[in-house]
């Protein structure tokens, strides 16, 4: 789940969830270049050096002791290019989760199969009993990821977003 520098990779069929460093942030920022990919969050494409800037908060860790801040970037193994990300902010036995998969590569199925081994990654052990993934209620796709990798509506709301859950409430 964890090692002593922060979360453990892991991997799918093509696909390895590997830890954030901020050495990725130029490359990420190509991954990420697309207006497109803020469409349902708000917001607006990243510079290479506002993702080093972002990704050193992010790796420093949370401020807050009772919660962690895991953030993996995910590397097609076939073309070991980075396609996208998925983090988790744990607290206690709660994960929430999210995922981005460039636009270059979507419509592969590297978001399902990346939410589908997050989740299992986080489930594997005893610390997470709990995922969560809030869903803009007009982003079909993200629903379409979340339902693959287990996570039900569960019709409650958080600024606009639908909360969607696995396991425990």
């Amino acid at each position: 789940m964890t090692t002593n520098n922060g979360p453990a990779p892991f991997s799918t069929t093509r696909l390895d969830a590997l830890p954030l460093r901020v050495a990725h942030a130029d490359e990420m920022a190509a991954v990420l270049d697309d207006p497109g990919l803020h469409t349902f969050t708000g917001g607006a494409p990243e510079s290479a050096g506002e993702l080093r800037a972002r990704y050193e908060r992010q790796t420093a860790g949370s401020p807050d002791p009772d919660e962690l801040w895991w953030n993996w970037v995910l590397r097609v193994r076939g073309e070991d290019r980075l396609a996208g990300y998925v983090q988790a902010t744990v607290r206690g036995s709660r994960a929430e989760v999210a995922w981005v998969t460039g636009a270059v590569w979507q419509g592969r199925g590297y978001a399902k199969e990346a939410a589908r081994g997050l989740v299992a990654h986080l489930m594997g052990g005893e610390a997470v009993r709990t995922v969560i993934a809030h869903i803009h209620p007009d982003h079909a796709a993200s629903a379409a990821v979340a339902a693959s990798a287990g996570l039900v509506r569960t019709g409650e709301w958080e600024d606009g977003e639908e909360r969607w859950r696995l396991g425990a409430g």
